[in-house]
């Protein structure tokens, strides 16, 4: 199920540690950039006015991430910096191209949408290459697959099969997401087919997957009988002390890759090709199983299932 997507990832060279991406002003932002790191893609490439040759001039990419999507991505405030997977993962894409990173946190809609103008580089925040998106989005191979489950409310015992107990239910997801998408039957994706196991079912959407969890949290029926999310976030929020639970088996794995606007000022097409290579070798020298391991409970999610 791994496929190369065409996609921008951009390295980031910053002043932190793994799991430890602080916010504020980078290096360089008074008009001189730091130098690039030796053996960098910045450091060798041959780019010429386009997109990558602007990141490495400016020596600072930015990235769009989502500060309430913990383990992928948290927001830190007593710290003002930000923690995950998708957060480390982003970082050491920056240190390869020999950059620095800076955040910014559109809504989810927002950046699935393409048409950036420039706001931001790249997305490294677990999307889907979706058939629709890759009309607007240039996507790299998956850096990690997730299982999609269901959760209830703890106290819930009617709904135990996902493949009928969720039919005519209500289910919150995130607005614009691959779960919503699932749900209506529209999920799409070249090379990956899916099997569309819960009917009719009434979807309420979310600017989170967080924050549709938090309302089944409440355990009010009236509101949602049931949430989507991925396994990693789900186990997260479960683990929090939370009262919801998994329910069942998944309902499908995808395969979650680095974005990139179609639509830049400038040719985006060297910054997908060194991001997409950055990404392959960072599954070839384990960085990702490290990062994956480290955030996702031991679990290896950087291969298909």
């Amino acid at each position: 199920m791994r496929r190369v997507l065409t996609i921008v990832a951009v390295p980031i060279l910053f002043l932190a540690a793994c799991g430890d991406a602080e916010t504020g002003t980078p290096a360089g932002s008074d008009g001189d950039s730091p130098p690039a790191a030796e053996g960098t893609v910045c450091e060798t490439t041959d780019a010429t006015d386009d997109l990558l040759a602007e990141i490495c001039d400016r020596g600072v990419l930015t990235v769009s991430t989502d500060p309430a999507y913990p383990p992928q991505s948290k927001y830190l405030p007593k710290e003002d910096k930000y923690v995950g997977f998708d957060i480390d993962v982003a970082t050491e894409i920056a240190n390869r191209l020999g950059v620095e990173i800076v955040w910014e946190t559109p809504s989810w809609d927002v950046i699935t949408a393409g048409g950036w103008n420039g706001r931001w580089d790249v997305s490294v925040g677990s999307m889907t290459p979706t058939d629709d998106r890759q009309e607007v989005l240039d996507f790299t191979q998956p850096y990690y697959y997730t299982p999609a489950v269901a959760l209830v409310h703890e106290d819930n015992t009617a709904i135990t099969d996902v493949t009928t107990d969720l039919d005519g239910k209500t289910i919150g997801v995130c607005g614009g997401c691959t779960y919503e998408q699932y749900l209506d039957g529209s999920l799409s994706m070249s090379g990956f087919t899916f099997d569309f196991v819960i009917d009719d079912a009434t979807v309420k959407g979310y600017d989170t997957d967080t924050t549709a969890l938090q309302d089944l949290a409440l355990g009010d029926g009236d509101r949602l009988d049931a949430a989507m999310t991925s396994a990693t976030v789900a186990q997260g929020y479960v683990d929090e002390g939370n009262p919801v639970k998994v329910v069942g088996d998944p309902l499908f794995y995808e395969p979650l890759s680095v974005a990139i606007d179609k639509s830049s000022d400038l040719d985006p097409a060297s910054l997908v090709e060194a991001t997409d290579t950055i990404v392959g070798e960072m599954h070839k020298d384990g960085t990702l199983t490290g990062f994956s391991e480290e955030w996702f409970g031991g679990l290896d999610l950087t291969v298909q299932q």
